[in-house]
């Protein structure tokens, strides 16, 4: 895991383009978003449905707290990235008949270096840490009701900042990948139940090294800033991949979201909020 963090590290610091320099004398602004979504969940997992491959569809709800902010890494042109979002989605076989219930809880804390290859657009490279925890419960399931999710990973991230004009409007368009390359994950053995892991010790081999031999995942992220008079608002969609294969179960959680909310750029100052007759760096510009 290490050797994992030392090459993501050696990636964002030997990137070659040329970089924006940062402003000295202006403070950095935190650039913080609350945004809500709704869409639909698609989830499939043969620990619930033994023998069988049965695609559970549903809407779904979303919600996301999102900050970004300059560090003092690499002379200011690294910022840092909190992304924590919370999932819960109610789904139905393909018949009607049967229900299941997921939820998650999604954390990334990301670190990009920023460059400026054109005056109206920054694209971002680096990397961070990933964690995923939550289940799925089946309603009818009698055996095995429930299927517990969590996970740990190093991912690749990529940003882009477009800023434009509609008429006399300024905008801007946020397109963000992340793509998750070597981790930890916990999966029970395919008939195994959690009473035999917790209760009687059985636990050998729950725990596996995850990597694109056994995991494969995305998350994108497509939004647009429009400014309004007193507040900005953030809109756009939220999607992500997200496929298993371990221990003989196969598993795979896909959703699309349309997020809508505020966003909101502050200063800490001496461990207040202010923004009033202040200038300021801002990690989304």
């Amino acid at each position: 895991m290490k050797r994992f963090a030392f090459l993501l590290l050696l990636i964002v610091g030997t990137c070659g383009l040329r970089a924006q320099s940062p402003d000295e004398g202006i403070p950095n602004s935190v650039n913080a978003a609350t945004l809500v979504g709704a869409g639909r969940y698609n989830i499939m997992d043969t620990y619930l449905s033994p023998g069988s491959r049965v695609n559970y569809q549903g809407w779904a709800l979303r919600v996301m707290d999102e900050r970004m902010r300059f560090t003092r890494l690499a002379d200011g042109h690294i910022s840092r990235q909190h992304i924590l979002q919370i999932d819960f989605s109610s789904l139905l076989n393909p018949a009607g008949t049967l229900r299941e219930y997921a939820g998650f809880i999604d954390y990334t804390l990301g670190y990009h270096y920023h460059f400026r290859p054109a005056p109206s657009l920054t694209l971002l490279a680096g990397g961070g840490l990933h964690a995923l925890v939550g289940g799925i419960y089946n309603m009818q399931s009698s055996n095995n009701p429930g299927s517990a999710k969590a996970d740990l990973d190093l991912r690749l991230s990529g940003l882009a900042l477009y800023r434009f004009h509609i008429k006399r409007l300024p905008l801007l368009l946020r397109l963000q990948v992340q793509v998750p390359f070597a981790g930890i994950l916990f999966s029970p053995h395919y008939g195994q139940s959690y009473y035999e892991i917790f209760q009687l010790g059985n636990s050998s081999g729950v725990v596996k090294f995850a990597s694109f031999h056994n995991k494969w995942a995305l998350q994108t992220f497509a939004t647009i800033d429009i400014p309004l008079p007193r507040l900005t608002i953030r809109t756009g969609f939220a999607g992500s991949l997200y496929h298993l294969k371990v221990n003989g179960i196969e598993s795979h959680l896909n959703s699309c979201y349309f997020m809508l909310g505020i966003v909101k750029e502050f200063i800490t100052v001496g461990g207040k909020r202010s923004r009033a007759g202040l200038n300021y760096r801002s990690a989304y510009e």
